[in-house]
């Protein structure tokens, strides 16, 4: 336990050693044991005010999976997802966020045929706190620390074996400014995910705190010209401590988000304002 911790640790200082602060990329959740994945998000990000320190984003999203015996990352559905987000940049490389989800993901059978078994539904509530270096003019690193509530029902909204979760998730992301021409940008990123879980089993009960996951991601992000639109396209690797996929190097993701970006819009105080 402690060997597969010290991992996770060599591995993000590793990266933190080798980034613009990057807030359009929307990072693929966890799926299950697959071979590989597909995740596609359309987000709206809006500025609150004129500086830009305030902003939130909103997104629709859907993933694909393959079973565990083969390649085909759009066979089975895997999740369906609705967020919105508050993010407020509140000093100098410094900000925080909090977040709404809803999540609804098919449960599969772990053994072939792998038929459906039923429905799991989440409600996610998250906070997160990031800290960005400037590592020169085209590097940045941005650090963040994510603590997440999870609970789950089933289709009908009854209780599951696991009753709900509390996750600690902790990211480095470097990202490098490619060229200023469309905004493009190249980010590397690696995020260890820890949690306790309240389950239903036989009895109530807690399992143990510890480390889950080890998500590793890289991201080409850029905006289309002339529009409002940022693109990203990703590769994401999940390792999931003691699945079947971590025998042949995790579930391999491919990633492709649209994001709208709205500028902020001072309103226009009228006569009939000052009237009422």
């Amino acid at each position: 336990m402690m060997f597969g911790i010290k991992k996770v640790l060599i591995i993000l200082s590793i990266t933190g050693c080798l980034g613009s602060l990057v807030k359009a990329q929307i990072s693929p959740p966890g799926l299950g044991d697959a071979k590989t994945a597909f995740w596609s998000a359309f987000g709206v990000k809006r500025n609150l005010d004129s500086l830009g320190k305030k902003q939130t984003m909103s997104y629709i999203a859907i993933g694909r999976k393959s079973t565990p015996d083969n390649d085909n990352l759009f066979a089975k559905q895997a999740i369906f997802v609705l967020n919105h987000e508050f993010y407020h940049s509140f000093a100098p490389h410094q900000q925080y966020s909090y977040a709404l989800s809803y999540r609804r993901q098919p449960e599969y059978e772990k053994e072939a045929p792998y038929d459906k078994e039923g429905i799991e539904q989440e409600f996610r509530v998250y906070g997160r706190y990031a800290y960005t270096f400037d590592l020169g003019k085209k590097l940045k690193l941005k650090n963040t620390v994510r603590q997440e509530f999870r609970k789950f029902f089933d289709a009908d909204f009854h209780k599951v074996d696991e009753d709900f979760q509390f996750r600690t998730r902790l990211k480095s992301q470097l990202t490098y400014n490619l060229s200023p021409k469309n905004n493009q940008k190249l980010a590397l990123s690696a995020e260890a995910l820890f949690s306790i879980s309240h389950l239903n089993e036989h009895d109530q009960h807690w399992n143990s705190f510890g480390y889950r996951e080890l998500r590793l991601a890289a991201y080409y992000m850029f905006n289309i010209p002339n529009s409002p639109f940022t693109v990203d396209i990703g590769y994401m690797d999940d390792l999931i401590r003691g699945s079947r996929s971590i025998h042949h190097g995790g579930v391999h993701y491919l990633a492709a988000d649209l994001i709208w970006n709205i500028p902020y819009k001072k309103k226009e105080t009228t006569d009939q304002d000052h009237l009422d």
